[in-house]
């Protein structure tokens, strides 16, 4: 598959999926932020089986879907393609082209050094190239 990354549509799926957990198609079309068309809506959750994002099972007569992939799993997976195509692979290089490009105030980033402080995965501080 050449694009692996979740549309717009695909993503608002997933979110769907990800805050109700199992749905029947009816009901992530009603929970979506925009009107979708059925038939629309019945594709993208085909690609997102595909493509190992969701599954199904049969309940009676209809399908329901839930979500298989976490949202952290594929946050660092959408990060890292981000983080690729737009800063040369660094997520440091990304984040502060976020910065540089977005509505981030002094007090976002006072919250924002609070949670880098306490992270867990944070790296030891060397030199930076």
């Amino acid at each position: 598959m050449a694009n692996s990354s979740p549309n717009q549509n695909q993503l608002e799926a997933l979110r769907i999926l990800w805050e109700q957990g199992e749905l029947k198609p009816v009901e992530i079309q009603a929970n979506f932020s925009w009107s979708i068309e059925n038939a629309t809506l019945r594709s993208v959750l085909a690609i997102l089986v595909e493509k190992n994002h969701i599954t199904r099972k049969r309940q009676g007569k209809a399908y329901v879907y839930v979500a298989s992939i976490q949202k952290n799993t594929l946050l660092q997976n959408m990060a890292q393609t981000l983080a690729r195509v737009f800063a040369g692979g660094s997520h440091r290089d990304l984040v502060m082209q976020l910065m540089e490009t977005s509505d981030i105030d002094t007090a976002d980033l006072a919250l924002i050094r609070k949670a880098a402080a306490k992270s867990p995965s944070r790296k030891p501080q060397g030199k930076v190239k």
